[in-house]
C-alpha cells in the first residue's frame, strides 16, 4: 500500500507538528548539532532507554570529549563506562568506528550515509539519524515508533522488521518534509513514544485520532 493522498499527509503533517510544539522530550543530545556528541548518543542509544542512557552520555562527553580522546581511549575504560548500559561489544565498536574515523577520516564524521554505513555498529538507523540531526540532511529514519505510527495511520501493513521494511521506509520518505527533516523525526519518534505507544496508546490525547485508520 502506498500513500498517494497530499492532503492526507498534510492533515497528517500538521497535527503532528502543531502537537510537538509543546511535547518534543529535553534530551541533553537533543541540545547540540556537534557530529560527535550525536555519533555518541546514537550508539548509547541503541536497543536502550533515553533515560538510563542520558547521565552516562553526559559523564562520556565530560571524560572523553573529542573524537580523538575516544579513539585513543583503552577499550577496556570505554567498556567500564558503559557498563550500566549493557551490551559490551557497544563500547568495542564505538572504539573502533572512533578510530577508523580518526584514520581514514581525518577526524570528520561522515555526512554520507555509503560511508556511515561500513562502520562498525552503525545500522540504517543510525546513520540517518546521524544525518539529519548532526547536518540537517533530508534522512528520514525508521525504527519502530515511527513505524508503529505510520502503520496504524495510514493502514499500512509493515514487514516484521520495521527498520528493513521497504514499505514503511518509502513511506517514511514520502511523508517526510523538504526541509527541518531533524525536528520531523524528532516529532515522529516522540509521538511514537509518548502517544500511539504499544501498549494503551493515549487515544484521548491524540490529535490524529479523528482520521486514523
Amino acid at each position: 500500500m502506498t500513500i498517494e493522498s497530499k492532503e492526507e499527509i498534510e492533515w497528517f503533517a500538521g497535527h503532528l507538528l502543531t502537537w510537538a510544539k509543546c511535547n518534543l522530550r529535553d534530551h541533553p543530545w537533543r541540545k547540540t548539532d556537534s557530529p560527535y556528541d550525536i555519533l555518541i548518543a546514537e550508539f548509547l542509544l541503541q536497543r536502550t532507554d533515553a533515560d538510563t542512557v542520558a547521565p552516562i552520555y553526559e559523564v562520556f562527553l565530560t571524560r572523553y570529549p573529542t573524537l580523538n580522546e575516544s579513539a585513543i581511549a583503552p577499550v577496556e575504560d570505554v567498556a567500564k563506562l558503559l557498563q550500566p548500559l549493557g551490551l559490551f561489544f557497544r563500547a568495542e565498536r564505538l572504539s573502533t568506528t572512533a578510530k577508523i574515523i580518526v584514520e581514514r577520516h581525518k577526524g570528520k564524521v561522515p555526512q554520507q550515509e555509503t560511508e556511515l554505513l561500513k562502520l562498525p555498529g552503525i545500522d540504517k538507523y543510525t546513520a540517518r539519524a546521524i544525518l539529519s540531526q548532526a547536518f540537517n540532511r533530508p534522512a528520514a529514519v525508521m525504527d519502530t515508533n515511527v513505524a508503529r505510527v505510520l502503520e496504524r495511520f495510514f493502514g499500512i501493513k509493515g514487514g516484521r522488521v520495521k527498520s528493513c521494511c521497504k514499505i514503511l521506509s518509502g513511506a517514511a520518505e514520502t511523508i517526510a518534509p523538504d526541509k527541518e527533516v531533524r525536528h520531523w523525526n524528532l516529532t515522529l519518534l516522540d509521538f511514537g513514544a509518548k502517544i500511539c505507544t504499544v501498549r494503551n496508546p493515549k487515544y484521548f490525547k491524540c490529535p490524529l485520532a479523528s482520521r486514523c485508520y
